[in-house]
């Protein structure tokens, strides 16, 4: 079933291709439902194949894809790691598991990014890398991200969760850094309920990211035939998924740009029905650089206010309609207040993140649904 509830629109409904039950079934008929199996295989080498990276790798989360990049870039106690404020808890989590210290860098007024502008200001001696985090799909400035990376030394991350099937300057987001991870939530584009993956793009961190996802062992290199046993030889976790959830995964890249599509569908039927209405002052749309080509995997609007956001929220709310704000920003957590800091006034994160609004998507959101969602921003906004 790909369509929810008649009486209510949700803000995400998560869309099956028709063939994940048979995959799963195919893979218990197989007789390996522990990782590394044959559709995990399969999915390694799909992900390869259109993003460019040296090697792909599944986890079970993007979180634990995170953690492993912190892991591989022995991140230790002290280093500090730049980063945007306004993102998932997970970006900072991960290196500050390995003691580090998240250095929270403001984001841009026209995509939510990390303003590349402010990084470079913000690097100390004890910077070890920089989190490109791309925005609902859309890239950061890579190049400028990069060259300020190699002049002083640093790694650069691409936490590319929302960005499967995105690009900068025709380069899949994630095969950019030298280390990019994705998710395959059930919230986003192509997914597997839980799910993610590492794109290894620096052919030197190869066999430590394989041994470091096998719970710090060479097993892989075991099932390949390149040593008669295996052994411990670094830290490591187990971070790979079960191969139902790989079978099931595989069932969506089957269709990625077949999803993609779809969704892009909806997404510029969003942006034209609301030009109108950023015309009037009403509201702003999200802005795509000509660099930048997208996913359609979320379509936000920034409201004037945070008090026009906290009605325009109720009234959807009274009619079952599931748009909902975004990240608070993690520099205004009270983990964020503890394990990071601050790098200048972060007044854009502030400001954007109180305005935000998402607006539903998913395939199977009729034109209708999107035409009440739009009305309704037209009455509450005027009225606020």
């Amino acid at each position: 079933m790909n369509t929810p509830p008649v009486k209510s629109t949700p803000f995400n409904f998560p869309h099956m291709t028709g063939k994940e039950l048979a995959y799963i079934a195919e893979a218990q008929l197989n007789g390996q439902l522990a990782g590394d199996g044959p559709f995990t295989k399969r999915c390694h080498e799909w992900l390869k194949d259109n993003s460019g990276c040296v090697q792909a790798l599944l986890t079970h989360s993007c979180t634990a894809a995170l953690e492993m990049t912190a892991l591989l870039l022995d991140i230790r106690a002290g280093d500090e790691i730049i980063m945007p404020s306004y993102t998932f808890v997970s970006t900072a989590n991960a290196f500050v598991l390995r003691g580090a210290v998240p250095v929270f860098v403001d984001i841009r007024e026209d995509t939510l990014n990390l303003d590349e502008e402010k990084v470079e200001a913000a690097i100390t001696s004890r910077t070890r890398a920089i989190v490109a985090v791309h925005y609902a799909g859309v890239a950061c400035n890579m190049d400028r991200l990069l060259m300020i990376a190699r002049i002083h030394g640093l790694f650069v991350v691409e936490d590319a969760a929302q960005g499967m099937m995105a690009r900068y300057c025709g380069r899949p987001l994630g095969s950019i850094g030298d280390l990019g991870t994705l998710s395959f939530h059930e919230t986003k584009n192509i997914v597997s309920g839980e799910g993610g993956a590492l794109l290894v793009n620096d052919s030197k961190l190869v066999q430590r990211a394989e041994i470091i996802r096998e719970k710090g062992t060479d097993r892989s290199r075991f099932f390949r035939g390149q040593v008669d046993k295996y052994t411990w030889q670094d830290v490591g976790s187990s971070f790979l998924p079960g191969e139902l959830i790989a079978a099931f995964l595989w069932a969506q890249l089957e269709e990625a740009r077949n999803i993609t599509d779809k969704r892009l569908a909806i997404w510029q039927r969003y942006h034209a029905m609301l030009e109108p209405l950023e015309a009037a002052g009403i509201l702003r749309r999200p802005i795509v650089p000509a660099d930048c080509t997208h996913n359609g995997h979320l379509y936000y609007v920034l409201l004037p206010t945070a008090r026009a956001r906290l009605t325009t929220l109720n009234k959807f709310k009274r009619h079952s309609i599931g748009a909902v704000f975004h990240y608070v920003p993690l520099h205004s957590s009270p983990a964020g207040i503890r394990y990071g800091r601050c790098h200048g006034s972060l007044e854009t994160t502030n400001l954007q993140s109180d305005r935000l609004v998402r607006l539903p998507l998913f395939i199977g959101l009729t034109d209708e649904r999107q035409e009440q969602i739009v009305n309704l921003l037209a009455t509450t906004s005027h009225a606020t």
